[in-house]
């Protein structure tokens, strides 16, 4: 299967193994929304049974990374994403499963048309990590830019 033809869950799978380690699975990637589960697996948990503090990072990380791919997908050939910074707070234990939901901070063509004007655009990512229940267990940002080629 060539780049082109590859779901953007795919493409990362293939290119990023920490989300094959962690069994990620990408649930939804478009430019509006990126939703990525974390399953339930006993060798990723805390000490209290539940997915480790670093998986779920790693999670909402990925999260975010599939929605920039997804708006932003376009803009590879002159511009590489990078993460800048990220942040995340532990909300309520989580059990189980857990799903990242990731929503871009400002739109797309904002950040597009900064790129145009030679400036290198920052701009934030919001996800949400929810249990089974839906309770939303871990708030994160990730800051991202587009960094352009040469």
């Amino acid at each position: 299967m060539s780049a082109d033809q590859m779901s953007i869950g795919e493409m990362l799978a293939a290119t990023v193994p920490m989300a094959r380690t962690l069994d990620l699975q990408f649930l939804e990637t478009t430019a509006e929304r990126a939703v990525v589960a974390l399953p339930d697996q006993a060798d990723y948990h805390n000490h209290v049974g539940g997915p480790h503090a670093g998986a779920m990072f790693t999670l909402g990380e990925s999260a975010s990374g599939a929605i920039v791919l997804a708006a932003f997908g376009d803009q590879l050939a002159r511009a590489v994403p990078l993460a800048v910074r990220a942040e995340i707070a532990y909300k309520k234990l989580a059990m189980g499963p857990v799903t990242a939901t990731a929503t871009l901070g400002r739109p797309a063509a904002e950040v597009v048309a900064e790129l145009d004007e030679g400036v290198r655009p920052e701009f934030p990512v919001s996800v949400a990590i929810r249990r089974e229940d839906g309770a939303v267990t871990g708030e994160m940002t990730v800051v991202w830019t587009l960094r352009p080629n040469g």
